[in-house]
């Protein structure tokens, strides 16, 4: 073949597409639109006239493609009347259509979702339904639950129901919410996180749900009422329930609260609130199986004796829906495996989790030096730091549990002091820190990737997330530094402010959060005894950078934090059948 020729056969032919087209056909059609060129249809709605262009409209929408293709009497008229459309949202459906620009607000989003909805429009949708999703709040949100279940927006009413639930006791109050469907009403009050401090306030909602069309709702009562929680309420209260004249007038009802107090409900969650469980941090003692729940800002002590061995303990972690899980070592050097117990919150009781042992590490050349277990996205997940030559070796593993079975993780070694590397899970991501080395895990991947290390803290001790950041200190908590996950840059913070210059230097600090503030407890040694149970606990001031003491007693037992981590899990406090020590 001759080279011509081959040159010719080497050249392919390509498509080209003019933005700058794209963008002035549009202007170009906004501008007959508004000078009212070539206009061949008129569509009217609630008595105002629209001139428009056929082609246009039947582009833009399949509701008027349809309308004027489909040999419909529409399709000849000149003039075409829509029901069911308010004049002033439709010009700015009509405004969209021309321009490609959507004009959206709090009071126009519910009709403009409504005639998108009508006119098949799926963009105005779309864009209407992520705005009530980021608009939510007290004032908003039942109107745009009851919205939501109308033309089931599940993205909205997922937003619409956590906020109904943390503002229950004053929704339950309204107006509106004796306006709920039945439906709705149920689901609202099988929610785990309503904000109220005694389910009663769950009975008196639904009684004056009932009472508020009492004719017509009071057949929903059997219906509604095993999704109120007797188990939760007194005998008394109970008893007085039975009295209710609402129950008393439907024999059916009566029969359901009998049935759910004797025998419960299996269909139905009986856990507690979570306006009625209260965050506690967990310590534990170091010469007995005692956990110490402790909520220092309430003045909360509670001291519980186990059973259960926690001198092995390795690691805690509390999941998103406040299961505790502790992995516990069994067994001696080449024999030691390693198995996880589950907190049992109803009966106060520490029980093997139902998930498979895995051998611990062993490995003469290596040293232990600490563990992490963290769900994320339902699995678990076991980091272990060693030390080898002068590196630190990091070995992960997931837990299925489908398959009940681990599996291993990239490895990974970075350098640092190995004896000071704490770890933490942020969103969702596991990272590793030292004072001159930082990787993040990406389980998705699973990758570890190099991130900036916290260089101004020499030793870096305990660690916790909160948000998108990630805080930690050393080990005698002078060195106290920020991350912020999104950016990868650290920020300095203030350490330990030692008021009056005490003769003392904390040893064994651990971060923790608690009502979305950060703490941390520090254990106090003497400088000249070497020895202390002495305890305090400072809560973070962020907008002054500093430390303050809560000034609250503490107990005197000796206590530690299980490798650095403090968990912190809402309890129900009866459940846990120990007097509260309120100071």
């Amino acid at each position: 073949m001759a080279a011509a020729d081959q040159e010719h056969h080497a050249i392919r032919p390509r498509s080209y597409q003019d933005e700058s087209y794209l963008h002035g056909f549009l202007r170009t059609v906004g501008d007959l639109q508004k000078a009212g060129v070539l206009q061949d249809v008129v569509l009217e709605v609630e008595g105002r006239r629209f001139p428009c262009h056929r082609l246009v409209l039947s582009a833009a929408s399949p509701y008027f493609k349809a309308m004027f293709t489909s040999g419909l009497a529409e399709s000849r008229q000149k003039t075409v009347v829509l029901q069911g459309l308010d004049a002033t949202v439709f010009w700015e459906i009509l405004s969209y259509i021309y321009s490609g620009t959507l004009h959206v607000s709090l009071d126009k989003v519910q009709p403009l979702y409504q005639a998108a909805d009508l006119l098949q429009l799926d963009y105005v949708r779309d864009t209407c339904s992520s705005y009530m999703a980021m608009n939510v709040e007290r004032s908003t949100c039942v109107d745009l639950y009851k919205f939501a279940g109308i033309f089931s927006l599940k993205i909205v009413r997922a937003v619409c129901l956590p906020h109904i639930a943390r503002n229950f006791t004053e929704i339950a109050s309204s107006d509106e919410f004796c306006s709920l469907s039945v439906n709705q009403l149920t689901e609202i009050i099988s929610h785990d996180e309503l904000d109220v401090k005694e389910e009663i306030i769950v009975w008196e909602a639904v009684v004056r749900w009932v009472q508020h069309s009492r004719e017509d709702r009071l057949h929903h009562l059997p219906s509604i009422l095993p999704h109120i929680r007797f188990n939760l309420l007194t005998s008394d209260v109970t008893a007085a329930i039975f009295e209710h004249s609402l129950i008393r007038e439907d024999p059916g009802s009566f029969g359901v609260i009998r049935t759910v107090v004797q025998k419960g409900n299996p269909n139905c969650n009986l856990k507690p609130r979570l306006g009625m469980t209260t965050e506690m941090a967990v310590v534990f003692n170091v010469e007995t199986d005692e956990i110490l729940y402790m909520n220092p800002r309430e003045g909360k002590y509670i001291t519980c004796s186990y059973p259960n061995n926690f001198t092995d303990a390795r690691a805690v972690t509390v999941t998103s829906d406040n299961d505790v899980y502790i992995l516990l070592s069994s067994g001696e050097n080449d024999d030691s495996t390693l198995n996880i117990l589950k907190y049992n919150h109803a009966e106060n009781v520490w029980e093997h989790a139902g998930i498979s042992s895995v051998s611990d590490y062993s490995d003469s050349h290596r040293i232990y030096f600490h563990q992490l277990l963290v769900e994320l996205d339902h699995f678990f997940y076991n980091l272990t730091v060693q030390f080898r030559s002068d590196i630190v070796s990091v070995q992960m593993r997931k837990y299925n549990r489908h398959t009940d079975q681990w599996q291993y993780c990239s490895e990974m070694e970075m350098d640092g002091y190995w004896n000071y590397t704490a770890s933490v899970a942020s969103g969702p991501h596991i990272y590793c820190i030292t004072n001159s080395a930082m990787r993040r895990y990406d389980p998705s991947l699973d990758r570890w990737c190099k991130r900036t290390p916290p260089m101004a803290i020499p030793k870096v001790f305990t660690v916790v997330a909160m948000g998108t950041e990630i805080f930690c200190t050393d080990f005698n908590f002078n060195h106290t530094m920020v991350y912020d996950t999104e950016s990868d840059i650290w920020q300095k913070l203030q350490g330990w402010p030692n008021p009056g210059n005490l003769d003392v230097k904390v040893k064994f600090p651990s971060l923790f959060v608690l009502e979305n503030r950060l703490h941390i407890w520090v254990n106090l040694e003497n400088a000249l005894r070497k020895s202390s149970v002495d305890y305090l606990v400072y809560v973070y001031d962020r907008s002054a950078d500093t430390w303050r003491d809560l000034n609250v007693p503490l107990p005197d037992k000796e206590y530690y934090v299980l490798d650095r981590q403090c968990p912190v899990v809402r309890l129900y406090l009866p459940y846990l059948k120990t007097q509260v020590k309120d100071t």
